[in-house]
């Protein structure tokens, strides 16, 4: 079969099926082997979209508020609840446990807490896996999961996409932990948990490192990084990775300070006045940025409620996971000679169920200002919408049956995407 048709100076022109056939293959494979093109166009399963995805994921995590008070009308947090108005709010978005660390490692890897995740490894001991679940989880206890246990970052990376992680203060003081990739020393103490002069780092809120997928690769060093190392990446939409992950330290995340007159180590008020204002200061610039423009999404969420406050409740039918068994015990160290202290394990929020309500904060150009999304959403749904947007496998709890991922709720613009 040839097709033709009069070319100008009436000569007549015909070009095979064959070759037509050719054409259009070399183009659609070149088109695929585009790492923007398959990011942004395509579906889980390899399905193309009905419009574009987000391609720039950056993530904020703030530490221990509750939605009630970091979104009421008293909260200090102005900046923030301005930018909720930007895009879209989630007020039913839940944390997965408590405390603080069993959030971070869901979020990457869709793992589910144990004790020793839940009482925050206050030793950086490896985690001694016996098995693995149907649905992907590690049965065991400790903290540094093995090589065999992937995290989303590794996928993206399998897939030729880009990541980093923004931790502030990382390596500021040698003596406690690298200024790259920084993390304790397996089977010791972690230095990190108390905030010292000049460096507020806390590997607990950095989930990378208790990943032997990631910390025992050489390139561990230029993907997890000290804060600082963002404002030049953000300059260009090349050198802007797909996947950024944002740690404060213990003062801008909101973990220290902020009642009555505590004081963060160096001397600032903390809580959700020094989150407020690192957003305000940071983000402008994510904004800004070619990448953002381009095809970004900005999340800002907190890990867990305020424990203290007694909110473990749950969402999304969260599952319990198999390392909280009958009898569990959360204990933490005390400074001798004081003993351990031991806490009945009720659930992956100790107390219950959950991480209790957090709400989260969703800016993009593909979601139409002042959205309020009243779906129920958690830590877990957050790394199934990532892997949808990078057309990747559910990790962990993040195939959970049932579970959303963001969708025309939360992508309201006229840019968004069909799902």
């Amino acid at each position: 079969m040839a097709l033709c048709h009069e070319h100008r100076r009436s000569t007549r022109r015909c070009v095979k099926g064959s070759q037509i056939f050719g054409w259009l293959v070399t183009g659609v494979l070149a088109l695929l082997a585009d790492p923007a093109f398959s990011a942004s166009h395509l579906k889980a399963g390899g399905a193309a979209s009905a419009g574009p995805k987000p391609g720039h994921v950056f993530i904020i995590v703030l530490e221990n508020e509750g939605y009630d008070v970091t979104f009421g009308a008293k909260s200090p947090a102005t900046y923030l609840r301005t930018l909720a108005q930007q895009g879209a709010l989630l007020p039913n978005y839940y944390g997965i446990g408590h405390y603080s660390l069993d959030n971070y490692i869901a979020m990457v890897s869709g793992q589910a807490p144990n004790p020793v995740t839940q009482a925050d490894c206050q030793s950086f001991v490896n985690f001694v896996p016996t098995g693995t679940t149907k649905d992907g989880q590690a049965i065991g206890m400790g903290c540094v999961y093995p090589s065999s246990v992937s995290t989303i970052v590794n996928q993206l990376e399998a897939k030729r996409l880009t990541w980093k992680g923004y931790m502030e203060d990382m390596g500021n003081d040698p003596s406690r932990e690298s200024a790259t990739c920084g993390h304790p020393v397996i089977d010791q103490p972690d230095k990190t948990h108390k905030a010292v002069a000049g460096d507020q780092y806390a590997s607990r809120h950095d989930p990378f490192v208790y990943f032997h997928s990631i910390i025992d690769l050489p390139t561990c060093g230029a993907h997890v990084v000290n804060l600082s190392a963002l404002a030049s990446d953000l300059q260009n939409e090349e050198t802007t990775p797909n996947y950024v992950f944002i740690t404060p330290n213990l003062c801008h995340d909101g973990h220290d300070g902020g009642e009555g007159d505590r004081k963060c180590v160096d001397g600032q008020p903390g809580g959700l006045v020094s989150a407020d204002k690192f957003l305000q200061d940071a983000v402008p610039k994510i904004l800004g940025s070619p990448a953002y423009q381009h095809d970004g999404l900005l999340i800002v969420t907190f890990d867990e409620a305020d424990s203290q406050g007694g909110d473990a409740s749950a969402c999304c039918h969260e599952p319990r996971g198999p390392n909280i068994g009958p009898g569990a015990m959360v204990v933490f160290d005390n400074p001798p000679p004081d003993p351990p202290e031991k806490i009945p394990d009720k659930g992956p929020g100790i107390a219950g169920p959950g991480g209790g309500r957090v709400g989260a904060v969703l800016v993009s150009r593909f979601i139409k200002p002042r959205t309020v999304s009243k779906a129920a959403y958690n830590h877990y749904s957050l790394l199934r919408s990532i892997e949808d947007f990078f057309d990747l496998e559910h990790l962990g709890y993040a195939g959970q049956k049932g579970l959303k991922s963001f969708g025309k709720d939360v992508f309201t613009g006229s840019n968004g995407r069909e799902r």
